[in-house]
């Protein structure tokens, strides 16, 4: 017997649907903000050499040296404004306060592996355990643990904000204070 049938079968009707909502439904997800993310826009392109005053700590953006700091993982505190040259080419600064244990700092520069445009540093002027900030975008955190530390990163290393995304994060500066 010999069946023919107008519908497909429900397994190819399920994979229709899923190939359809699915992506829907991924592009709805990142397309939300990350809770507590704070914005800002900034001019790209802004070369000055000398020190520079920032509205943010650590800064998320503005004037900034010519040359881009190294991405990688430091022990020191970092020049702010080698640094926002490497945000403008798309890196995520992972930035710990003074009272965040050895094992966070590990726990941080763990996350920086096998990543192109991630660095990580002391800040000592910092109000909050953490902070990650990228070209316009910074959020602070009280720990390690915090999942939107690695959501941040998925979003933000070479992300929307990016003025210069493809730039270089080596071949720069790799000093510290």
């Amino acid at each position: 017997m010999n069946r023919t049938t107008s519908s497909p079968p429900a397994r190819d009707r399920s994979r229709r649907v899923l190939g359809l909502v699915l992506p829907a439904l991924l592009a709805a997800c990142s397309s939300r903000d990350l809770a507590g993310v704070q914005k800002f826009t900034f001019q790209a392109g802004d070369h000055r050499e000398g020190r520079l005053v920032y509205a943010q700590t650590p800064p998320a953006g503005g004037p900034h040296n010519p040359s881009w700091q190294n991405c990688g993982v430091y022990t020191s505190a970092l020049y702010n404004e080698y640094v926002v040259h490497s945000l403008e080419h798309g890196a995520v600064w992972i930035t710990y306060g003074p009272t965040l244990s050895p094992e966070d700092v590990r726990t941080l520069a763990g996350l920086a592996q096998g990543r192109t445009h991630v660095l990580v540093s002391p800040n000592g002027q910092q109000t909050a355990p953490v902070v990650l900030t990228a070209w316009g975008a910074q959020l602070p955190v009280d720990g390690v643990g915090d999942a939107r530390i690695r959501a941040f990163l998925d979003r933000y290393e070479q992300g929307p904000t990016t003025p210069e995304r493809g730039a270089a994060c080596t071949g720069g500066y790799s000093g510290t204070r």
